[in-house]
Protein backbone atom coordinates (compact mmCIF):
# COMPACT_ATOMS: atom_id res chain seq x y z
CA UNK A 1 0.00 0.00 0.00
CA UNK A 2 1.46 3.10 -0.87
CA UNK A 3 1.78 5.98 1.83
CA UNK A 4 0.09 9.49 0.63
CA UNK A 5 1.15 11.94 -0.40
CA UNK A 6 1.39 15.67 0.63
CA UNK A 7 0.27 18.50 -1.76
CA UNK A 8 -0.42 22.18 -1.93
CA UNK A 9 -2.46 24.08 -3.59
CA UNK A 10 -2.74 28.21 -3.53
CA UNK A 11 -6.37 29.86 -2.89
CA UNK A 12 -8.03 33.31 -2.23
CA UNK A 13 -8.82 34.05 1.24
CA UNK A 14 -10.77 36.73 2.73
CA UNK A 15 -8.55 38.75 5.63
CA UNK A 16 -9.51 40.67 8.08
CA UNK A 17 -7.86 44.18 9.44
CA UNK A 18 -8.77 47.16 11.37
CA UNK A 19 -7.81 50.68 11.70
CA UNK A 20 -7.99 53.83 13.67
CA UNK A 21 -7.81 56.83 11.80
CA UNK A 22 -8.00 57.98 8.23
CA UNK A 23 -5.40 57.78 5.70
CA UNK A 24 -4.99 60.96 3.99
CA UNK A 25 -2.29 63.88 3.27
CA UNK A 26 -2.65 65.02 6.88
CA UNK A 27 -1.07 61.17 8.68
CA UNK A 28 2.43 62.19 10.20
CA UNK A 29 2.81 58.33 11.34
CA UNK A 30 1.27 55.41 9.84
CA UNK A 31 1.16 52.55 11.82
CA UNK A 32 1.36 48.83 11.26
CA UNK A 33 1.21 46.69 14.22
CA UNK A 34 0.44 42.91 14.36
CA UNK A 35 -0.91 41.31 17.26
CA UNK A 36 0.56 38.45 19.92
CA UNK A 37 -0.92 34.33 19.72
CA UNK A 38 -4.10 34.03 20.72
CA UNK A 39 -5.48 37.60 20.20
CA UNK A 40 -8.00 39.42 17.70
CA UNK A 41 -7.30 42.66 15.73
CA UNK A 42 -10.32 44.56 16.96
CA UNK A 43 -9.08 44.21 20.38
CA UNK A 44 -5.31 44.55 20.13
CA UNK A 45 -6.02 47.89 18.37
CA UNK A 46 -7.58 49.57 21.67
CA UNK A 47 -4.51 49.63 22.88
CA UNK A 48 -3.04 52.63 20.44
CA UNK A 49 -6.56 54.30 20.85
CA UNK A 50 -4.34 57.56 22.80
CA UNK A 51 -2.75 58.37 19.60
CA UNK A 52 -4.31 61.77 17.92
CA UNK A 53 -5.93 60.60 15.07
CA UNK A 54 -5.29 63.91 13.27
CA UNK A 55 -1.98 62.95 13.11
CA UNK A 56 -1.46 59.25 13.10
CA UNK A 57 -3.52 55.93 11.19
CA UNK A 58 -3.36 52.87 12.82
CA UNK A 59 -3.83 49.70 10.50
CA UNK A 60 -3.72 46.13 12.70
CA UNK A 61 -3.80 43.32 10.39
CA UNK A 62 -5.10 40.11 12.00
CA UNK A 63 -3.70 36.37 11.82
CA UNK A 64 -5.05 34.68 8.88
CA UNK A 65 -5.58 31.50 11.26
CA UNK A 66 -8.47 31.53 13.80
CA UNK A 67 -9.59 29.17 16.75
CA UNK A 68 -11.25 28.58 20.20
CA UNK A 69 -8.70 30.12 23.22
CA UNK A 70 -10.32 27.17 25.16
CA UNK A 71 -11.97 24.54 23.92
CA UNK A 72 -15.22 24.79 21.20
CA UNK A 73 -17.10 27.34 23.68
CA UNK A 74 -14.31 29.60 24.14
CA UNK A 75 -13.27 32.67 22.41
CA UNK A 76 -12.00 33.19 18.52
CA UNK A 77 -8.79 33.88 18.33
CA UNK A 78 -5.96 34.05 15.92
CA UNK A 79 -2.53 33.25 15.08
CA UNK A 80 -0.18 33.94 12.23
CA UNK A 81 1.55 30.74 11.88
CA UNK A 82 2.61 27.14 13.58
CA UNK A 83 5.45 24.90 12.67
CA UNK A 84 3.23 22.91 10.40
CA UNK A 85 3.62 24.34 6.79
CA UNK A 86 5.23 27.34 8.32
CA UNK A 87 7.37 28.04 5.18
CA UNK A 88 4.04 28.57 3.30
CA UNK A 89 2.21 30.17 6.32
CA UNK A 90 5.13 32.92 6.20
CA UNK A 91 4.66 33.12 2.42
CA UNK A 92 0.89 33.93 2.95
CA UNK A 93 0.85 36.30 5.51
CA UNK A 94 3.85 37.86 3.91
CA UNK A 95 2.19 38.53 1.22
CA UNK A 96 -1.05 39.82 2.87
CA UNK A 97 1.15 42.33 4.74
CA UNK A 98 2.62 43.86 1.89
CA UNK A 99 -0.37 43.80 0.11
CA UNK A 100 -1.88 45.68 3.03
CA UNK A 101 1.31 48.13 3.23
CA UNK A 102 0.80 48.92 -0.75
CA UNK A 103 -2.79 49.64 -0.50
CA UNK A 104 -2.25 52.27 2.55
CA UNK A 105 1.52 53.66 2.45
CA UNK A 106 0.55 55.65 -0.66
CA UNK A 107 -2.61 57.40 0.64
CA UNK A 108 -0.41 58.43 3.01
CA UNK A 109 2.45 60.45 1.37
CA UNK A 110 3.37 62.55 4.46
CA UNK A 111 3.82 59.75 6.51
CA UNK A 112 6.51 58.13 8.46
CA UNK A 113 6.56 54.22 8.73
CA UNK A 114 6.09 52.67 12.61
CA UNK A 115 6.19 49.31 12.33
CA UNK A 116 4.97 47.22 15.21
CA UNK A 117 4.82 43.84 16.67
CA UNK A 118 3.89 42.31 19.90
CA UNK A 119 4.82 39.01 20.98
CA UNK A 120 4.39 36.45 17.96
CA UNK A 121 3.55 39.31 16.14
CA UNK A 122 7.96 40.53 16.90
CA UNK A 123 8.55 37.39 13.97
CA UNK A 124 5.84 38.24 12.55
CA UNK A 125 6.85 41.54 11.24
CA UNK A 126 10.87 40.53 11.37
CA UNK A 127 10.39 37.85 8.60
CA UNK A 128 7.86 39.56 6.76
CA UNK A 129 10.59 42.67 6.75
CA UNK A 130 13.27 40.17 5.35
CA UNK A 131 11.28 38.92 2.38
CA UNK A 132 9.89 41.80 1.34
CA UNK A 133 11.58 44.42 2.37
CA UNK A 134 9.46 47.26 2.68
CA UNK A 135 10.43 50.88 3.76
CA UNK A 136 10.45 52.01 7.73
CA UNK A 137 11.28 54.85 9.71
CA UNK A 138 10.92 53.05 13.28
CA UNK A 139 10.24 49.21 14.21
CA UNK A 140 9.25 48.46 17.73
CA UNK A 141 9.74 44.88 18.81
CA UNK A 142 7.52 44.73 21.61
CA UNK A 143 7.53 41.39 24.05
CA UNK A 144 8.73 38.91 21.50
CA UNK A 145 12.06 37.09 20.69
CA UNK A 146 13.46 37.67 17.68
CA UNK A 147 13.36 34.37 15.88
CA UNK A 148 17.09 32.58 15.49
CA UNK A 149 16.76 31.59 11.66
CA UNK A 150 16.73 34.51 9.67
CA UNK A 151 20.29 35.96 8.18
CA UNK A 152 20.26 39.49 9.86
CA UNK A 153 23.91 39.83 9.21
CA UNK A 154 23.10 39.93 4.98
CA UNK A 155 20.76 42.25 5.72
CA UNK A 156 22.04 45.03 7.91
CA UNK A 157 22.24 47.99 5.39
CA UNK A 158 18.75 47.56 5.50
CA UNK A 159 17.68 47.09 8.96
CA UNK A 160 19.85 49.87 9.72
CA UNK A 161 17.86 52.01 7.41
CA UNK A 162 14.95 52.75 10.41
CA UNK A 163 15.31 53.00 14.38
CA UNK A 164 14.80 49.82 15.98
CA UNK A 165 13.64 49.29 19.39
CA UNK A 166 12.88 46.41 21.48
CA UNK A 167 10.34 46.65 24.94
CA UNK A 168 9.64 44.22 27.57
CA UNK A 169 8.15 44.21 31.07
CA UNK A 170 10.86 43.09 33.79
CA UNK A 171 8.05 40.76 34.77
CA UNK A 172 7.16 39.40 31.35
CA UNK A 173 6.09 35.92 32.30
CA UNK A 174 7.35 34.65 28.91
CA UNK A 175 10.87 36.27 28.71
CA UNK A 176 12.74 33.95 30.98
CA UNK A 177 16.51 35.07 32.19
CA UNK A 178 17.63 32.23 29.39
CA UNK A 179 15.29 33.34 26.85
CA UNK A 180 16.30 37.06 27.09
CA UNK A 181 20.35 35.73 27.60
CA UNK A 182 19.85 33.79 24.43
CA UNK A 183 18.29 37.10 22.80
CA UNK A 184 20.70 38.97 23.33
CA UNK A 185 23.36 36.88 21.97
CA UNK A 186 21.49 36.64 18.90
CA UNK A 187 21.44 40.37 18.92
CA UNK A 188 25.34 40.72 19.60
CA UNK A 189 26.64 37.86 17.19
CA UNK A 190 24.25 39.79 14.33
CA UNK A 191 26.09 43.22 15.10
CA UNK A 192 22.40 44.56 15.27
CA UNK A 193 21.95 47.66 16.27
CA UNK A 194 18.65 48.47 18.44
CA UNK A 195 17.67 49.97 21.29
CA UNK A 196 16.45 48.04 24.76
CA UNK A 197 13.76 49.80 26.48
CA UNK A 198 12.41 47.88 29.99
CA UNK A 199 9.87 48.76 32.01
CA UNK A 200 7.79 47.45 35.47
CA UNK A 201 4.82 45.46 33.69
CA UNK A 202 4.52 41.99 32.38
CA UNK A 203 3.34 40.42 29.41
CA UNK A 204 0.76 43.05 27.43
CA UNK A 205 1.06 46.24 25.96
CA UNK A 206 0.33 49.03 28.04
CA UNK A 207 -1.18 52.01 27.00
CA UNK A 208 0.38 54.25 29.13
CA UNK A 209 4.45 52.40 28.80
CA UNK A 210 3.64 52.71 24.53
CA UNK A 211 2.44 56.67 25.20
CA UNK A 212 5.66 57.82 27.14
CA UNK A 213 7.83 55.55 24.85
CA UNK A 214 5.95 57.42 21.46
CA UNK A 215 6.90 61.05 23.31
CA UNK A 216 10.66 60.17 24.29
CA UNK A 217 11.58 58.90 21.21
CA UNK A 218 9.55 58.67 18.10
CA UNK A 219 8.05 62.03 18.48
CA UNK A 220 10.99 63.82 19.87
CA UNK A 221 13.51 66.38 18.25
CA UNK A 222 16.34 63.90 19.32
CA UNK A 223 14.96 60.90 17.36
CA UNK A 224 12.79 62.27 15.07
CA UNK A 225 10.60 60.82 12.74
Amino acid sequence: MSEPRGHSLMVQKTAHYFTLGEPGEHVRYLWIVCHGYGQLARKFIRKFDFLDRSAHLVIAPEGLSRFYWQGFHGEPVASWMTREDRLDEIRDYAAYLSQLYATYVPRCPQAKIVLLGFSQGVATQLRWMLQDFPAFDHLILYAGMLPDDLDYRSHQSYLRGGNTHLLYGTEDEFLSADALSRMQMLIRDNDLELRVHTFAGNHQVDRTVLDRYFNQYLASASDPL
